[in-house]
């Protein structure tokens, strides 16, 4: 057991019935927007059963490592980990990671209940009692607290704060007296001293890592909480670390292959950089229509990544030069580069338009200055920037275009950039096969990137997963892939490709298979003129629903107005300031008491509570009028302001009403939809819906499970020839083994009986075919079929088909 890591020792714990009941806490604690994936509650599981459990811990301290890939919500596993650890006596909580800019970004998610990324339910609740969240500046001494304080900062002002004691900051003193929560984040970085041991003590009580782990163990019960994407367990020393503490193992390679990510293809071409960045701007423009097809409002983002700043600079001014000069020809001229799906690209608008002129204006309204954002170096890097490059897939943010050079690496969450283009030809030449640094830096850019965009086609359930590796020539298949457009060089491809392997973002030999219908099907009777039935799926429509829901209906919404008042405080001798002469006022009012005009000025403020969108929830609803003054909606509502002036004037009445419709629009917002299967099936014409198709697997199973052939299979349990079955419409069962099982107990059990009364039967398996779902009546719930079976009589005896 001593050469186990942590998570390997858990997973055997389970597999002898230790188990633990899933924290309730987190359930409740976390915003009712984040769903849990299956990933995630293994986390927390692991955590739970390692933390209540003695004989795992051995009397240690708690110190554990949650190894993440980016992208897989390690934030949501500190936030539900914060709930779990409030209910076993944890009120303080330290959090700390390398940049600053990461840690803005963060704080929003932790601490503001307005932010679309808010980690935490509006209402906290724990034993009856309302729990708040906190951010402070330093722990307070009082015991009696009840609340969860949050202390945001970096490693290095931490390490400073304890290196050099100063008044109100934090000193070793605050962690011997509380037990508080450690939280690191992107660890790697505080473990200098892990992997550079020095002779020289001097130096490595200068370290981060040294005034981090001396502030750990001032206090036995404080407990350290460390996530990263990157452990470097080929570092002996830190792998030596590190084996006792990982309790959580969930590495881009995982990520990968449980579906959570961007497929990832190289567009290697011999062309100057100006068409290599045209040809990424046609893929984008061509991105952005399928997903309107789609209904779908999802704006495709493109990075231009040169080396150098002056590079970048430059190709800034020659880029929108060409745009502006762009020809319909110039557009056309691409499709002799030979890459299909290029060519799809372009035929799709010359369905639209001939002349591509379309396309064209398309190009030139959304590659603009204003739709472009610079961000070559740290002076480009202000707040301004950072807000835009950080929520790059909110529908008011206008950036389509990123120049960059090598400031998006740590910390930058992007899920809607689809294409980066490699401004330059250079390749590092390493001896040995060695990957060169640059290499592996742009493939960790690509492993930012590569976070999976979602959107829903048909499945509610699949909007965070990719869609379409059972069907790879699926044209949708391309809103699920990212592209690296570099030059057609074999050596550099293959370096890179060995980056992504390292990293985790590329399989070493992607597995593609191919499902090909039997020529003698396709010709048959039954292919060419039979039908697939199916059923759709419906909303259910809330026509019983006649009001607000009421929990909303007589809320009462809390304002402060600002006094607008001012003082001047002498700093020198006994004077206290004067805040006696600032009288304090409340005044509670009902919506409907409120000038309809402040109320629909600021109702106007939010698209969520647009007519059209509150018509969707409450069918019944008559008019934005009646939404804001019936007694049915919001007309009993209060908006309590406390306020200094001699009156609430119009202005306050109308931020107080801002602020309240902005807990109202979440409301609105987080109504989902239900959903019922239609009971009306309809027919659809099998050679339409019935094609050959290649499916994509990140792995075979071994001995005969999934993706090994069922005609050439080793396992003699599951092999079957189907190349001579002609009941069996394809060509192979690539399927897992009990569907393996379930075509050769077809063929012992069921097909004598069918023979036995001279029927045309088919078997057809279904390998994610949209049209071959049906949809359950109750609930509208989506259900696939793995297999179909077509039986009808001889032609001679009638048409009658069963499916």
């Amino acid at each position: 057991m001593a050469g186990q890591f942590l998570y390997e020792k858990l997973d055997v714990a389970k597999e002898v019935g230790m188990n633990v009941d899933f924290p309730e806490i987190i359930k409740s604690g976390l915003s009712k927007r984040i769903s849990l994936r299956e990933y995630q509650i293994d986390a927390f599981t692991n955590f739970a059963l390692y933390f209540d459990n003695d004989g795992l811990r051995k009397n240690k301290q708690v110190h554990t490592l949650f190894h993440m890939a980016t992208g897989s919500g390690k934030t949501v596993i500190m936030a539900g980990l914060i709930l779990y650890l409030y209910t076993n006596g944890y009120r303080k909580f330290l959090f700390f990671v390398n940049q600053t800019n990461v840690l803005e970004k963060t704080i929003d998610n932790f601490i503001n209940p307005l932010s679309n990324k808010y980690l935490f339910n509006d209402v906290v609740e724990y034993l009856g009692k309302k729990v708040k969240i906190k951010r402070v500046e330093n722990f307070s001494g009082n015991v009696l607290d009840d609340d969860i304080e949050i202390l945001f900062t970096t490693t290095q002002k931490l390490h400073m704060d304890l290196f050099e004691a100063k008044e109100n900051s934090l000193t070793y003193d605050d962690f011997e007296n509380n037990k508080v929560v450690f939280i690191s984040d992107e660890s790697h970085h505080i473990n200098s001293l892990t992997k550079k041991p020095t002779k020289d003590e001097e130096e490595a009580a200068k370290s981060w890592e040294y005034s981090v782990t001396n502030a750990l163990s001032r206090n036995r019960d404080s407990i350290m909480l460390e996530f990263t994407a990157t452990c470097d367990l080929k570092d002996a020393n830190v792998l030596q670390k590190y084996r006792d503490k990982i309790i959580f193992n969930y590495p881009l390679i995982s990520f990968r292959e449980s579906g959570y990510t961007k497929d990832f293809q190289n567009f290697a071409t011999d062309t100057d950089l100006w068409t290599r960045t045209l040809m990424a701007l046609v893929m984008s423009e061509y991105r952005r229509f399928l997903f309107a097809d789609l209904k779908l409002n999802i704006k495709p983002v493109v990075m231009l990544k040169s080396q150098k700043i002056d590079e970048s600079k430059s190709f800034y001014d020659e880029f929108f030069k060409k745009v502006k000069e762009l020809t319909s020809y110039e557009i056309q001229n691409l499709e002799l580069v030979g890459i299909e799906k290029l060519a799809e690209a372009i035929n799709y608008f010359k369905e639209k338009d001939d002349t591509l002129e379309l396309l064209e204006q398309s190009i030139k309204t959304a590659f603009t200055e204003d739709t472009s954002i610079i961000m070559n170096g740290s002076s480009d890097n202000n707040k301004e920037n950072q807000l835009l490059v950080n929520s790059l897939e909110d529908l008011d943010n206008p950036i389509r275009l990123i120049f960059a050079v090598d400031m998006l690496n740590e910390g930058w969450d992007v899920l809607n950039l689809f294409d980066i283009v490699r401004l330059y030809d250079t390749r590092q030449s390493k001896s040995g096969g060695k990957i060169g640094s640059y290499t592996i830096k742009e493939a960790q850019l690509i492993g930012r990137g590569a976070r999976y965009c979602p959107f829903v086609v048909d499945d509610e359930e699949l909007k965070f997963k990719r869609k379409f590796d059972g069907d790879i020539s699926n044209p949708n298949r391309i809103l699920e892939t990212m592209y690296f457009h570099s030059k057609n060089d074999s050596r550099y491809i293959s370096e890179l490709k060995n980056a992504l392997i390292e990293t985790g973002l590329q399989a070493p030999d992607p597995i593609i298979l191919e499902y090909r219908l039997k020529d003698e099907f396709k010709e048959s009777d039954f292919y060419n003129k039979s039908y697939v039935f199916s059923n759709k799926r419906l909303p259910k429509g809330r026509d019983e629903v006649h009001s607000l829901e009421p929990s909303m209906r007589t809320k009462t919404y809390y304002y402060t107005a600002l006094s607008g008042k001012g003082n001047i405080i002498n700093l020198i001798g006994d004077d206290t300031p004067n805040t006696s002469s600032i009288k304090t006022n409340l005044k509670s009012i009902k919506f409907k008491d409120i000038d309809y005009n402040i109320l629909l000025g600021a109702i106007e403020r939010f698209e969520e509570l647009r007519f059209d969108i509150l018509k969707e929830k409450y069918p019944s609803l008559k008019s934005m009028r009646e939404f804001l003054i019936s007694d049915e909606f919001l007309g009993n509502s209060n908006v309590e302001i406390t306020y200094s002036q001699d009156e609430v004037n119009g202005k306050i009445l109308f931020s107080a009403v801002k602020h309240a419709l902005v807990k109202v629009a979440s409301h609105v917002m987080a109504i989902k939809p239900e959903y019922v299967g239609s009971k009306e099936f309809e027919p659809k014409q099998l050679k339409v819906i019935l094609k050959d198709k290649k499916i994509s697997l990140g792995s075979i199973e071994g001995n005969g499970g999934k993706g090994n052939s069922q005609n050439n299979c080793s396992n003699e349990e599951y092999r079957l020839d189907l190349t001579n079955e002609s009941w069996y419409v394809f060509n192979d069962n690539y399927g897992t083994s009990e569907e393996k099982l379930f075509v050769k107990y077809f063929k012992t059990n069921i097909e004598p009986k069918l023979k036995e009364k001279n029927l045309e039967y088919y078997v057809v398996r279904n390998e994610r075919i949209p049209e071959l779902a049906i949809y359950s009546f109750e609930a509208g719930e989506r259900f696939e079929p793995d297999f179909l079976l077509f039986v009808r009589k001889q032609k001679n005896e009638g048409s009658l088909t069963y499916q």
